[in-house]
């Protein structure tokens, strides 16, 4: 015998409103975090550029293009600023003279590095309200969103994403 009773056709709808508020949500505690950093303007696409180098060091402009979904002129704007910024260079590809490759300097690895810092103190002090068993049922819903949208439910790529770490203590 089945001891869950049938979603209601609703449940899909109230789900997606509730993930839509929490992601609004998110994004104030991300821009704090982004203020706490540094004073460095870096926009919210030249962030997605960071990223992605993070994830794929030394990718040619035309990649980074595809992964990002865009133009490669825009790409390469977005490089400009972001190599005068002292986040980024290019580097010679040593498999085509042609071609060159993009890296996070030691600067944009250290930016990513406190972002990412001041990113999660925010988020845990937000869990740690939480009570244990609250905190459970989240890891296992954000579970179950990630390896929905890694199956091909959503438009991030199995590639790009490390899987979500399995927190005992959560």
């Amino acid at each position: 015998m089945n001891s869950n009773p049938a979603p209601s056709p609703q449940e899909p709808q109230r789900t997606a409103e509730a993930a839509r508020e929490l992601i609004e949500l998110l994004e104030v505690l991300w821009e704090r975090g982004r203020d706490m950093v540094s004073s460095t303007p870096v926009s919210a696409s030249q962030l997605r550029v960071l990223y992605s180098l993070d994830r794929e060091e030394g990718i040619s402009l035309r990649t980074l293009g595809e992964l990002l979904g865009s133009a490669p002129p825009s790409v390469s704007r977005m490089c400009d600023r972001l190599e005068a910024l002292g986040f980024v260079q290019r580097l010679p590809s040593p498999v085509s003279r042609r071609q060159l490759e993009l890296h996070l300097t030691v600067h944009g690895k250290a930016y990513l590095r406190d972002l990412r810092a001041h990113r999660e103190e925010a988020l845990l002090a937000v869990i740690g309200t939480m009570t244990p068993t609250s905190r459970k049922a989240l890891l296992r819903g954000l579970t179950g969103f990630h390896e929905a949208v890694e199956g091909g439910g959503g438009a991030a790529s199995s590639r790009t994403r490390p899987p979500l770490k399995d927190v005992s203590s959560a």
